[in-house]
């Protein structure tokens, strides 16, 4: 989750690969030119493996209420400052939340882009990295305490269907 450089560290690193001769004629070239190819790779055997996740997720409406239709880099912009609230709420620093981000075996991804206008993007955190449990609680009140609506009508109803408030769809 780190949106710029990294966690810095002196080190080693033994790394073997192999050049498959050929090997970019067996990779589909998508543009104009046949040099528009990516690798593909494999993920090694890490562990440790996680089998339980807290999952954030965002859509793209920004922080002030503003609509981005099916944009995904807001999306997981919020996600990510979901995340980062919600952990600041057990005795971290929001600063400390956005290194743990930096540096965890978080996941990414792009969860849905077809419910127009909105794309939706999660971050799962695994539970096991943390020394106290932060999941939330089964009374859910005090969390409600700061739920506000931050802007309303953002759908116009025409004939029974919504159309999403988007300045680009206007008439």
């Amino acid at each position: 989750v780190s949106f710029c450089g990294a966690i810095e560290m002196s080190g080693f690193l033994d790394l073997r690969c192999s050049v498959i001769k050929g090997g970019m004629k067996m990779l589909p070239a998508i543009g104009p030119s046949p040099l528009n190819v990516n690798p593909i790779f494999e993920i090694g055997p890490l562990e440790p493996r996680y089998s339980e996740w807290l999952v954030f997720e965002g859509i793209s409406v920004d922080e002030k209420g503003v609509q981005h239709y099916l944009d995904a880099t807001i999306a997981y912009k919020m996600a990510v400052l979901k995340c980062i609230k919600y952990l600041s709420q057990f005795g971290y620093s929001e600063e400390q939340v956005y290194l743990l981000l930096s540096c965890c075996p978080c996941e990414g991804r792009i969860s849905g882009i077809v419910d127009v206008p909105n794309a939706v993007c999660t971050l799962a955190i695994p539970l096991a990295i943390f020394d106290r449990d932060v999941r939330p609680p089964s009374d859910l009140e005090h969390f409600a305490k700061g739920i506000k609506v931050v802007e309303k009508d953002v759908c116009i109803s025409e004939e029974g269907g919504a159309i999403p408030y988007d300045p680009r769809l206007a008439k």
